[in-house]
């Protein structure tokens, strides 16, 4: 792979098994250098996060992100490589699959749609898409219980001062364009399978053909503030649905600047309140971590308090754990750790300190909280569609429940992971989110596909970066190479007898 210039902009060249293609060079989810990934099987895959592009055609093969590279004319004369691509391509760098547009538009708020889908993070927005890239042309209908449309969550615990106009996923010109229709702060409160009917909490009801559930998850008071970043991607999950944010239970919960990130508003009033001051963040993983390391430049103090005895422990393990725990404590972040918080003291109704059960007091001006996520379901425990035992609706490959035409995919679902034998696990990563919701559009058109991608997250703290694939749960021995004290290593995770790994990277 090489990167050429063109005059207006820069193309990638790739020479693969003797034929010559030309792509945009920079990948349309974050703008990585797509030289700089690997070419393999006639796919170039994104260095950053993983996006995956087939080279003959330019599309999206594997997520994250929602758009495809341009694909641009080669012509080989007398052994030089000539490509020819428009100024407007080139400038561009990303292009949006031909969709569909609706043929049936609702006239106002129409009681019935081919299409519902409840949830609007990454697995409706991208079930949505596919629907429409697929040719369906009826109406498709997304609610969602944010008053935003579509965003970029996993940037809310990176990028806390992001205006929820810099998140957006898509403009609202996008979703007028073809036809999907988006309904704003609407919460179902219940699912009525036999006569395929929601009812929202207004009052207003809606009939389907076709349902998808992506309700995402909500704050779990009850969990230890050590499993924040086991439940979590880096920033919240998809609540976009039934997202019901709950704090600590803990003596002065009810105080003022104790937060729960989930929403671009949070986050920037977080911010605001944290400049100059002193932010306690209450637990260790991967959304607490972000957070700690975003304020540091900004909060005269920032502290991390946490049950387990290092960071991502049961995640990345303890020597994982404790190196990138030193990073953060070179970087002026003072953790709390094997303890709780017991009490939030106030000054005139606002937070002043953080008592943990150790018996330290520590000084709190804000104080963002990230303990653990469960499912969003308890509207569908009275539809009849299969609930587990903790929450999660589970669903076979092709991302179907248990009720004909009514699929689910996202934070809230459990799923078979064939390379793991099929074992039902929950992985609520944003990729793997976008990956349930195309498969989730493939199977209501009957395509039967299944759902097939390798998981994988990624975050980026002090400028390191970390990107993680694979499965790795209940791994009991953890193989390091490279330097873990200069955070240039990869991990292997396995686990005892079974030949199935998850790897870690940090660099």
């Amino acid at each position: 792979m090489r990167e050429v210039e063109l005059g207006w902009g820069k193309v990638l060249l790739v020479k693969d098994n003797g034929e010559f293609h030309a792509l945009g060079h920079k990948c349309p989810h974050y703008g990585a250098p797509l030289v700089k990934g690997v070419l393999s099987r006639g796919r170039v895959r994104c260095p950053w996060h993983g996006a995956c592009f087939n080279i003959s055609t330019g599309d999206l093969e594997d997520f994250p992100g929602l758009d495809s590279l341009h694909k641009f004319q080669v012509k080989i004369e007398k052994e030089k490589v000539y490509v020819r691509a428009s100024k407007q391509a080139l400038q561009l760098q990303r292009r949006t699959k031909v969709m569909a547009k609706c043929i049936s538009p609702s006239v106002g708020h129409s009681g019935s749609t081919n299409v519902l889908i409840v949830g609007a993070g990454a697995a409706g927005l991208v079930c949505a898409e596919t629907l429409r890239q697929e040719g369906f042309s009826d109406r498709i209908v997304l609610c969602t219980l944010d008053r935003h449309l579509p965003y970029d969550r996993p940037k809310l615990s990176k990028s806390l001062d992001a205006q929820p106009e810099q998140l957006a996923l898509r403009p609202k010109e996008f979703f007028r364009a073809y036809g999907i229709e988006v309904l704003t702060e609407a919460q179902v409160v219940t699912v009525d399978v036999r006569n395929k009917k929601v009812v929202f909490k207004d009052g207003f009801k809606l009939e389907y053909s076709k349902l998808l559930l992506a309700p995402g998850s909500r704050w779990d008071p009850g969990q230890g503030a050590g499993q924040a970043g086991l439940s979590l991607r880096g920033a919240p999950p998809q609540h976009c649905q039934c997202f019901s944010p709950k704090t600590l239970s803990c003596k002065g919960k009810e105080v003022e600047n104790v937060f729960t990130i989930r929403t671009p508003e949070d986050a920037n009033r977080v911010v605001r309140l944290a400049r100059g001051r002193n932010a306690v963040i209450v637990g260790a993983g991967f959304l607490g971590m972000e957070v700690a390391a975003y304020l540091t430049e900004k909060a005269h103090s920032v502290s991390v308090v946490e049950l387990e005895e290092t960071p991502f422990r049961k995640f990345l393990g303890e020597r994982v754990g404790r190196a990138l725990m030193k990073m953060f404590e070179n970087n002026r972040v003072k953790f709390y750790m094997q303890t709780e918080v017991s009490e939030l003291r106030a000054q005139e109704g606002k937070l002043k300190e953080v008592v943990l059960k150790s018996s330290k007091v520590v000084r709190a001006d804000v104080c963002v909280v990230g303990i653990g996520a469960v499912p969003a379901t308890g509207f569908l425990r009275q539809s009849g569609i299969c609930l587990d035992s903790r929450g999660f609706i589970p669903v076979n490959k092709m991302m179907q429940t248990s009720v004909p035409g009514v699929f689910a995919a996202g934070d809230a679902v459990t799923f078979p992971l064939a390379w793991r034998n099929n074992r039902k696990v929950n992985i609520p990563h944003w990729q793997m989110a976008h990956a349930q919701g195309r498969v989730a559009a493939q199977n209501m058109l009957a395509q039967e596909a299944e759902i097939s991608t390798v998981p994988y997250l990624w975050t980026a703290m002090f400028g390191k970066s970390l990107r993680y694939a694979g499965y790795g749960e209940g791994f009991d021995d953890v193989i390091i190479q490279g330097d873990l004290e200069e955070l240039k290593f990869v991990a292997f995770y396995t686990k005892t007898g079974d030949m199935s790994w998850l790897t870690g990277k940090g660099s």
